[in-house]
């Protein structure tokens, strides 16, 4: 009985506005605001508010059209500024008195009677314009806090990215200052060699052509490196002078990692059908110890791996697995590690191909493929 006063006492009776359509009219100029709700929502409950002055002042009862009320309230609290969701919380709050106020002073009733159906009445009406201000305050806040979600996910995304090109960047530095020396000494040779064919020519022929077949070979080998190194730039002058590693020093980077606790197994098969250029070595070399360094970063204290060398037709296949963990707690491939970047930035020198991902039932795989060069 109570919510059905309640409805009447909003919306009026709507069967007068057959009989008198400027209430139809009323109706409308309620309603009409609630087009731009979303838009301009301060604005459409300036219009609203107005319109109920109106309608207050002229004595005119409740229309349907009073639905627009908790409505405009609802969107001004979730689409408008802070100053606007206030002034319609008060606005709603005074209009539930001044309605119940001007139809109870209007009536027969009076005395405790009327003043405890009016008070109801007001409470009824309170009710509703705080439901209806709330439920848009909260809307309002699940927006705030989703649009803060797509700004904090572009930035990641921007700083991901720039992490990504530094990490490119840097490692293009790398590789260029390890190359330097395999440059270096491919033109050494050359050029010691063309010096000892120039002199031995008029005494021993057969000795030049020995150094002209080793100049062709390390000339095309040194093409093949130069090729690869276009565009690598350096970001310093600094060039170490130790030589780089290769792949016969593998057993001095496994015994490391063993006296590290990492239990690793070693295999080898097939033979070679020509030998790699050094850098192609370097970059199997890197591989194996970025891929067992992952192993001990990501893979748990119990992790075991196993890297294998499969000499191929058509160049060297490398596969280092691991047992542990890394695949579900903390895979090194996160993220878009930088310790993958480098290994992808260095077999492409070499036309290869890397993949990496977590194996299934748990561990890590990481493998590449470096072909010959027929250059």
């Amino acid at each position: 009985m109570t919510a059905t006063c309640l409805l009447i006492l909003l919306f009026g009776p709507v069967y007068l506005v057959a009989d008198r359509p400027w209430l139809f009219l009323l109706s409308c100029s309620l309603l009409l605001p609630l087009a731009w709700r979303r838009t301009r929502p301060a604005v459409a409950a300036g219009v609203v508010i107005l319109v109920c002055l109106i309608q207050w002042a002229a004595g005119v009862e409740p229309v349907a059209g009073q639905i627009a009320v908790p409505l405009v309230i609802y969107a001004t609290a979730a689409y408008g500024p802070a100053w606007a969701s206030r002034t319609v919380l008060l606005a709603g709050l005074l209009g539930g008195v001044m309605l119940t106020t001007r139809l109870f002073s209007t009536t027969a009733e009076s005395g405790i009677l009327g003043l405890t159906i009016g008070a109801l009445y007001t409470v009824l009406i309170w009710m509703l314009v705080l439901v209806s201000w709330t439920l848009g305050d909260l809307t309002r806040v699940r927006r705030l806090q989703l649009q803060a979600l797509e700004d904090r996910t572009r930035r990641l995304e921007v700083e991901q990215m720039q992490e990504r090109k530094l990490a490119a960047a840097d490692e293009r530095s790398h590789i260029a200052r390890e190359m330097h020396d395999i440059v270096a000494h491919s033109l050494s040779v050359i050029i010691t060699q063309a010096d000892g064919a120039r002199y031995a020519a008029a005494a021993k022929p057969e000795l030049a052509t020995e150094a002209l077949a080793t100049i062709a070979a390390t000339g095309r080998d040194s093409l093949g490196e130069m090729r690869r190194l276009l565009g690598v730039l350096r970001s310093d002058d600094d060039s170490p002078t130790r030589p780089q590693p290769r792949l016969s020093d593998l057993d001095e980077l496994l015994l490391g990692f063993r006296a590290a606790t990492l239990q690793v197994a070693f295999e080898q098969t097939g033979v070679p059908r020509r030998a790699l250029p050094a850098g192609a070595e370097l970059t199997a070399y890197r591989i194996i110890q970025e891929a067992l360094t992952n192993v001990m970063k990501h893979a748990g204290p119990k992790a075991t791996a196993g890297v294998t060398l499969t000499w191929q037709a058509r160049g060297l296949q490398l596969d280092i697995i691991d047992d542990g963990r890394g695949a579900a707690a903390d895979p090194p491939s996160a993220g878009g590690g930088n310790g993958l970047l480098g290994m992808g930035e260095r077999v492409s020198l070499y036309d290869g191909s890397l993949t990496a991902g977590p194996e299934q039932g748990g561990g890590f795989r990481v493998s590449a493929f470096i072909p010959y060069s027929e250059a």
